[in-house]
């Protein structure tokens, strides 16, 4: 089906009509503070491009404002939600290459369940899969289902943000436990000339560019790319991938404001090891001991991932007269990927333990191609005004989503392969298809948000928002069906003059699903609720951010059940605490700390045994701490030492909890020099090398952590 008989089909214009008939604008406000030194009136311009930007650099680990938690610009002591703010200085202290590695010292964020997958970001957020409903760009989702979805190159990135808990009130259906913003860097008005180089002891180079200026008073630009490859620290594993990313902005007037992001992403890669493999020869040993980490169960001259991948969108703001302020945001991206892998399941004959003098593994043949078109577009109006001694500041918007994909999935025989001395080349069966199908889903929402001040210091906030969303799938399988949703977010907390803020919430959320089955039909969306209550500290004698979350969250309408009699009675209940602290202590020393602890369970499912049991894969128990310092005077000046270490608890591998992975911890290291406009970096994560499983989903299916990593970098700017 092509893209343009399904944008015409006559329900997508009426949507696109509503959406796109709204447009948008920004004025940008300057101010000036003036100052009485010696008889004479200086103006000195206030520069808040990171205390007072929710898009901009962050000063070391402490961000002061996000629009993740409301869609404008706001601190983060008043959002009535836990957030936590990574910018650019704290991903390149971790020497963090992907945005998954970026968030492992996140709390209520289980990042890389499923070992350093090196083509996409695997994250977990209060316990559910955020991966694929809860990973945004700029404020727009990056939506994937099956095989179909985006990748976003780190590199690219000027801040990543977690907003935990039920957010379908600001953004649709997206994952109850939270979703992860993506910030793009942007034109700035400045000139910006920076190159980065860096290696890893696997053989892995890249190289990095970011250029930027101002042409005039009305248009500036920024270029950033990447192109990495080499070896990987599997056997036989390889990567090749490119990635461009031009913007500009244009202002032509103090009201208006018009950026326009575009991307285009090539990767070319063989698969890497460490997933997949059985529960016997991994968390416990075999009769031959361990399998591996490195050891690859692919077939390294059929082994394809070619992903093509481009985006292009704009933010679009204008200040009426009235004071108040129109935006429009869009993106439309397109993604083509093609991937072919033979992975374990089990040993020979999908046994789970070794059986014969080779070890053989069973493995899957296995060959998808995925191609998706997706555009959104959200409307915004916003603005203030009292009612008396309220002070209001409102927020109504209207967006669209678009996504379609072109799938094909196939599977053929396999030859089982040695899991102590694998050897490659034998003849693989021919793979024939078992999904052919085009998927469409258009998702159109009404939103209101009103945040209050009243009262000296009290701060109430109030969302309400409806979805209609509407849902195809042509081939094999086929299905239809639509839904409409109701969300609603209410938050009220107190500023105290000391800066500590106790705020407590409620809000319910929605998740469209895709699929059907012969007892339910079309699946309807899962929801559920979540309360949440917590306190926030940003004093003003100390440059820190120190959050406490206490949270019950229950998701519902998940399918459970055997394949094709699948039924939507399954309930799983999140309930626990988080704790975050990020402060630069002084101007040389960053910490950052965080702390979980929650409790999943089961409520409701088909399968009546496993009620009252935790669900698989994600720990319940997880602790971070991380330091960095650096030398500012003396023979050591310039220099950087940072220490962190990394708790993740004991989880179960399957809902019976009949088997458990144990408990890992894990250090890293790193040192650094900086020196006028250059500097050198050596990052070296999991130090010891310890051998550890991150997850298992199944007796059948464990995957192992990431060993040691040495990474090396270089910078220069002029």
């Amino acid at each position: 089906m092509s893209m343009r008989s399904i944008v015409f089909r006559r329900r997508c214009r009426l949507m696109a009509s509503v959406v796109l008939s709204g447009s948008a604008g920004l004025g940008l406000v300057t101010t000036a503070a003036a100052q009485e030194a010696s008889g004479t009136v200086l103006l000195d311009p206030i520069v808040i491009e990171g205390e007072g930007s929710a898009t901009g650099a962050v000063d070391g680990y402490v961000a002061k404002q996000t629009a993740t938690g409301s869609k404008t610009a706001t601190p983060i002591e008043e959002i009535p939600q836990s957030v936590s703010v990574i910018g650019r200085e704290e991903i390149d202290d971790r020497g963090a290459q992907k945005v998954d590695e970026a968030l492992a010292y996140t709390p209520g964020v289980f990042a890389q369940p499923f070992g350093a997958d090196s083509d996409t970001n695997w994250l977990f957020i209060r316990g559910f899969q955020a991966t694929q409903t809860g990973m945004y760009q700029d404020g727009l989702q990056l939506y994937s289902y099956g095989f179909g979805g985006f990748y976003v190159d780190s590199f690219l990135l000027e801040r990543i943000e977690v907003l935990r808990g039920a957010a379908s009130v600001l953004y649709g259906g997206s994952n109850p436990g939270g979703l992860v913003n993506l910030v793009s860097k942007r034109p700035t008005g400045e000139r910006i000339r920076y190159l980065e180089a860096g290696i890893n002891d696997a053989g892995t180079g890249y190289v990095g560019f970011d250029v930027g200026d101002a042409v005039n008073e009305t248009f500036d630009y920024r270029v950033l790319g990447r192109v990495l490859g080499g070896d990987g620290y599997s056997d036989n594993q390889d990567d090749l991938r490119g990635v461009i990313s031009p913007s500009f902005t244009w202002k032509p007037d103090d009201a208006t404001s018009l950026t326009v992001l575009a991307n285009y992403t090539h990767m070319d890669q063989t698969h890497g090891a460490g997933s997949f493999l059985p529960y016997v020869g991994t968390v416990v040993p075999a009769d031959f001991g361990y399998i591996d980490p490195d050891k690859n169960f692919t077939e390294p001259d059929i082994d394809t991932y070619v992903r093509k991948q481009g985006s292009i969108g704009y933010e679009f703001s204008h200040e009426l007269e009235s004071g108040w302020t129109v935006r429009q945001n869009a993106r439309y991206g397109h993604s083509d990927l093609h991937e072919i892998s033979l992975y374990p399941y089990g040993y020979l004959g999908y046994a789970l333990e070794p059986s014969d003098p080779d070890n053989q593994l069973t493995r899957i043949n296995f060959e998808h191609r995925t191609v998706v078109d997706t555009f959104l577009v959200d409307n915004q109006l916003e603005g203030e005004f009292d009612t008396g001694p309220v002070t209001h500041r409102l927020l109504a918007g209207v967006d669209y989503k678009f996504f379609t994909m072109d799938q094909v999935q196939s599977s053929g025989s396999a030859t089982p392969i040695s899991a102590t001395d694998p050897v490659y080349g034998e003849a693989q069966g021919d793979r024939s298809a078992y999904i052919d199908q085009v998927i469409d889903q258009h998702q159109l929402g009404l939103y209101l948000q009103d945040q209050l001040r009243f009262g000296g210091g009290f701060l109430l906030t109030l969302n309400g928002r409806y979805d209609f969303v509407d849902t195809e799938a042509t081939g094999t399988p086929s299905y239809s069906g639509d839904a409409g949703e109701f969300s609603w977010r209410t938050g009220l907390a107190y500023e105290f003059a000391n800066g500590v803020t106790p705020y407590v919430s409620a809000s319910t959320f929605f998740n469209p699903l895709v699929g059907s089955s012969t007892v339910t039909g079309f699946y309807e969306p899962e929801s559920g609720e979540q309360y949440e209550v917590g306190v926030k500290y940003a004093p003003d004698w100390f440059d820190g951010v120190f959050t406490a979350a206490f949270f019950d969250l229950t998701r519902q309408n998940i399918v459970t059940g055997p394949y094709l009699a699948e039924t939507q009675i399954g309930e799983v209940n999140s309930r626990g605490v988080e704790f975050e602290a990020k402060a630069n202590i002084t101007e040389n020393l960053r910490l950052t700390a965080a702390f979980t602890a929650f409790d999943l369970e089961i409520t409701d499912d088909a399968d009546t045994t496993i009620i009252g049991n935790t669900p698989y894969i994600v720990p319940e128990r997880q602790a971070s701490l991380a330091l960095d310092y650096t030398f500012g005077s003396g023979r050591l000046e310039g220099f950087t030492v940072g220490a962190g270490m990394r708790f993740v608890g004991s989880s179960w591998v399957d809902n019976a909890n009949t088997l458990k992975v144990p408990s890992s911890t894990v250090f890293d290291a790193k040192i650094g020099y900086e020196q006028d406009n250059w500097g050198v970096g050596l990052n070296v994560t999991n130090l010891a090398d310890e051998r550890y499983v991150a997850s298992c989903q199944t007796a059948y299916t464990c995957s192992y952590g990431e060993g040691r990593a040495i990474k090396f970098s270089a910078h220069l700017r002029w």
